[in-house]
């Protein structure tokens, strides 16, 4: 459970964040939330399926693994892709309300990167913000601004019935098969399907790049079966 917190200089001054990747660290996530701007960094790496995060409608989502904190691509304390879905690199930082309800950065202090041994400085010595957090600030700002567009998204999707759910059947070597259900792809057929008018509807909301986007990473999804087969999960 995260225990956020109002970041302030006087009460953190000290504070330093681990920011190396690891298991331990909160990097232990099958899936991470994405956006319709990230696509193009997103989908060169990971698939982007659709599922629901909390108690929010469908959200797109990088997919890490196949299961329930498994992520394949953290091993060794490094990071295996060119590419880190800005909401993992924001942790353990969030968006949270200020006094006059204003959108403002918060830290949860329950996250074990978070200390004061080791790690990234919040704040320099004789004040100021070190270039770590004016660096999380900007993924922090990139990262709410990407979600607050994503709900437009996923309702022009739904709107044209272009989200459907999927199961993938994954058969290893020396290992139980695995079956992934609970995630919803692009309706590939009847995106092909829409008319002249839908098409350019979308594409004039600037939706219909990202439309292909998603469609494109699901390539991916045989490059995780790979790394499964390798034994990184």
């Amino acid at each position: 459970m995260a225990r956020p917190v109002l970041l302030n200089n006087v009460d953190h001054r000290d504070l330093r964040i681990d920011a190396r990747r690891g298991m331990s660290l909160g990097d232990g996530v099958m899936a991470a939330p994405t956006f319709p701007a990230e696509f193009r960094n997103v989908q060169s790496y990971y698939p982007i399926v659709f599922g629901r995060a909390g108690d929010t409608g469908l959200q797109p989502l990088a997919l890490f693994g196949f299961g329930e904190g498994q992520n394949l691509f953290v091993e060794d304390g490094t990071w295996d892709a060119a590419y880190v879905p800005l909401s993992i690199q924001r942790q353990p930082f969030l968006i949270g309300p200020g006094h006059d309800g204003a959108a403002l950065m918060h830290l949860d202090m329950d996250s074990p990167r978070v200390g004061r041994e080791r790690g990234e400085p919040l704040f320099l010595e004789h004040g100021g913000n070190s270039a770590y957090l004016e660096r999380m600030r900007a993924v922090l700002s990139a990262l709410h601004e990407g979600l607050q567009a994503t709900p437009a998204f996923v309702d022009a999707l739904l709107r044209h019935r272009l989200l459907e759910p999927f199961t993938l059947d994954v058969a290893l070597p020396d290992r139980p098969a695995l079956q992934v259900s609970g995630f919803h792809a692009i309706a590939e057929e009847r995106l092909r399907a829409l008319d002249a008018t839908a098409l350019g509807a979308l594409h004039q909301a600037g939706l219909l790049e990202p439309v292909f986007m998603a469609v494109a990473s699901l390539g991916n999804l045989r490059k995780l079966v790979d790394r499964l087969e390798r034994g990184r999960g």
